[in-house]
């Protein structure tokens, strides 16, 4: 029997409507979407009725959505793209909770040069605004906070934050890979500048993704200037070279009009299903567990927990019938927590116990029931 899936944070299976929409052009609408004839003309039309549905889901334009190869990709051409259109280097600031895909691209620009400052969280994960503002004084080009994170769901005070950005001319992106789909999200709304999308992470396919790129002024803010990452014919208004992924795009827009259609409530579900896993883990362990991240500012599918007196690797060891991520990773013998836990200022003696079960949209009560009972079972 295979294992329940509680890592929907790590990846989603593909939706069957998704693949449905895929097949044809795995199998027969194969042309360039670049070419003018018959079969070139049906391919480009598929993409553009994808980007209407990304766009519809953002409520974005169509011509704010730019395709690419997955989140990583999206974040790093809104990371470096911003600098590297900006000779002499640019002032980052980031917070210190953000995924690799961020913190990564911000390491490798500190050694050409630019600026990098990390703003800290609380112990639920929360950035301060003021901190945000504090670093945009001394001048700053962009700043770059997750919507939520991917380990404890925490999510991020963005409306105050661009209500700052805005003031100060200062562009802002936001790491939307964990959120869209499970939230609604407004760019608008929101306020922000650059936003990225991660496929895989809605019920699409691993190896595509979106970067939302803000078109026309806003509040004193200029629109984007982006350098590609990669150069070549003028793909995706100039933005990102390369033929485009049409069954994968395909695939992403028919995962955005599933999600379109079924919030919020598929929020509410997922919420529920996260609350029950939680009164079961109380119920056979009491006091032996706890929460991390924010109680109620969260994903409403992710439940990050210590178990004390646990080592996460080994308890899921133990709970081969449950398939989940830790929070903490064992080198030569020493438990270390994630840099997320860490910044969070969670003790190593609990945080080193730390499990996220994530659910989703296949997830079942009586899956939830048995992988709390087995997870009990394993942490007495």
């Amino acid at each position: 029997m295979d294992p329940i899936y509680l890592d929907y944070n790590a990846t989603t299976p593909i939706d069957p409507a998704v693949v449905e929409a895929m097949l044809p052009y795995l199998r027969e609408y194969y042309g360039n979407p670049s070419s003018s004839h018959a079969l070139g003309k049906t391919a480009h039309d598929a993409v553009e009725r994808a980007r209407r549905q990304v766009a519809d889901l953002l409520h974005a334009r169509p011509d704010e959505i730019v395709f690419t190869g997955g989140g990583s990709e999206a974040s790093n051409l809104a990371l470096k793209g911003v600098a590297f259109a900006r000779p002499g280097g640019a002032h980052i600031v980031a917070s210190s909770v953000e995924h690799p895909a961020t913190t990564q691209p911000c390491e490798f620009l500190k050694r050409l040069g630019c600026r990098v400052t990390v703003v800290p969280v609380d112990g639920r994960g929360c950035v301060d605004p003021d901190a945000v503002g504090r670093a945009i004084a001394k001048g700053a080009a962009l700043v770059s906070i997750m919507h939520s994170n991917n380990e404890v769901g925490t999510l991020q005070p963005i409306k105050e934050i661009a209500a700052l950005t805005r003031a100060k001319g200062v562009l802002l992106h936001t790491d939307a890979a964990q959120s869209t789909g499970k939230l609604p999200l407004d760019v608008d709304e929101l306020g922000v500048d650059l936003l990225t999308v991660a496929g895989h992470k809605l019920y699409a396919p691993k190896g595509v993704g979106v970067l939302y790129v803000r078109r026309g002024g806003r509040g004193g803010v200029t629109p984007p200037l982006l350098e590609p990452l990669i150069h070549g014919a003028g793909h995706e208004g100039g933005r990102r070279a390369g033929t485009e992924n049409v069954p994968y795009i395909v695939g992403l827009g028919t995962a955005c009009e599933i999600a379109r259609r079924s919030l919020p409530a598929a929020s509410e579900r997922l919420r529920q299903l996260r609350e029950r896993l939680w009164d079961r883990l109380r119920e056979g362990l009491g006091d032996r567990i706890s929460l991390n991240g924010h109680p109620e500012k969260r994903l409403p599918n992710t439940l990050n927990v210590n178990f004390a007196g646990c080592v996460g690797s080994e308890l899921l060891a133990k709970t081969p019938e449950v398939a989940a991520s830790t929070g903490s990773a064992c080198h030569e013998g020493r438990v270390a927590l994630s840099p997320v836990l860490a910044a969070m200022g969670v003790p190593p003696a609990l945080g080193r116990g730390a499990l996220r079960l994530t659910v989703g949209r296949f997830t079942t009560e009586d899956e939830i029931d048995r992988a709390a009972a087995a997870l009990v079972r394993s942490a007495e």
